[in-house]
């Protein structure tokens, strides 16, 4: 007796298969911007949770960390002043552990003073240990084995360029420059004490961080600093040698071949490199350029003055937090008033729109996002 088979002929399996990929091809694109949202969420996560240590560690103290703090030389005996304000909150972030290895002397691998050596010192196994609370899930960038710990998260220093870098504050900590009073301008002044007494525009109306990308060597606009020689005009936020002689114009995410980065000159002076070190290239932002351009520096060395915008592998923007604590998204097209304009003056309002005007702690701009 013939029994028929039963089963799927050629033509019938191509078309399940199609239909198979075709499903693929349209979950797929869901799947991955699910999974951004997710990662998104976690990083807004991170940057409450700085914010709730900083306002921790003010309800402790009276005053924010410093931003380039620490203890003074002489000899290697001392950071020399160059923590940053990540280094301050490390017990108020869950990092109790972490705190009490840096504030206390070890002699692990060497024979370190309280409070940790000088912030490129690579044989300091602190400076070496990249902390989570720190790390947004959408920068892909890993540090390699006996590199600096990396950061994506970033103090905010007003919209200044002069005097950002130490702040008119020896490395000694025994002299300051009162000229440098008039371009620090931010919740966080390099080197200098602030509380939130301090912000007089209201502390919903300033931002006191932001994000950045950790440099990967990819000469991407949002990650490298270009750097200026000494004699030019460097106050100048849209000098040729950082925007348009210095982006691909085929490529406008990117540098062209001949742009001078500052990794160029040590491979370790990379943006958000050093979660430990208060250098701005580090762990610091002004609101200057909108959000996801480029970053400009004076100087070739990483300890310079310059143009350090927040920057994200967020689609559109990135996250910055208030001085309340609440954190926000801001988008690229932020309006940033006059772009050419360098230096500002005691009393002058923001020369940069809405972004300059939030970056500032005392300009009495009380502009808003909402």
């Amino acid at each position: 007796m013939y029994v028929k088979r039963q089963g799927f002929t050629l033509v019938e399996l191509l078309v399940v298969i199609a239909i198979i990929g075709v499903l693929v091809g349209l979950l797929l694109p869901a799947v991955q911007a699910a999974r951004e949202a997710a990662r998104r969420m976690q990083c807004s996560n991170n940057v409450k949770q700085i914010g709730l240590g900083l306002h921790n560690y003010h309800a402790a103290y009276n005053q924010l960390p410093k931003q380039a703090g620490g203890t003074t030389p002489p000899g290697t005996r001392s950071n020399v002043n160059f923590l940053s304000f990540l280094v301050g909150i490390l017990p108020f972030v869950e990092q109790q552990s972490m705190w009490e290895q840096i504030s206390n002397p070890s002699t692990v691998n060497g024979n370190w003073p309280a409070m940790g050596p000088e912030t490129w010192n690579t044989g300091y196994d602190p400076w070496r240990t990249t902390i989570g609370t720190y790390r947004c899930p959408s920068d892909p960038y890993v540090s390699a084995p006996g590199q600096f710990g990396s950061n994506n998260y970033a103090c905010c220093i007003g919209d200044g360029i002069p005097w950002t870098d130490r702040g008119g504050v020896d490395d000694a900590n025994s002299t300051v420059n009162p000229a440098a009073d008039m371009h620090l301008r931010g919740m966080f002044k390099t080197r200098r004490v602030t509380g939130f007494r301090d912000t007089l525009d209201g502390l919903s109306n300033t931002i006191m961080g932001g994000e950045i990308v950790c440099d990967a060597g990819r000469r991407e606009i949002i990650a490298q600093p270009v750097f200026i020689d000494n004699g030019d005009n460097h106050f100048n936020p849209t000098h040729p040698k950082c925007t348009t002689n210095a982006i691909d114009p085929a490529r406008p995410q990117f540098y062209v071949a001949s742009a001078e980065l500052q990794y160029s000159k040590v491979d370790e002076w990379r943006k958000g490199h050093r979660w430990m070190c208060g250098l701005p290239m580090y762990t610091a932002i002004n609101t200057i350029r909108p959000p996801n351009k480029e970053s400009c520096m004076s100087h070739n060395s990483d300890g310079r003055e310059g143009t350090y915008t927040v920057s994200s592998r967020h689609q559109g923007g990135a996250h910055v937090l208030m001085g309340d604590g609440a954190v926000k998204f801001i988008t690229d097209s932020i309006e940033a008033g006059d772009q050419t304009v360098g230096i500002t003056v005691p009393g002058m309002a923001s020369p940069y729109g809405l972004w300059g005007a939030l970056g500032t702690a005392m300009g009495k701009e009380t502009q808003t996002l909402e």
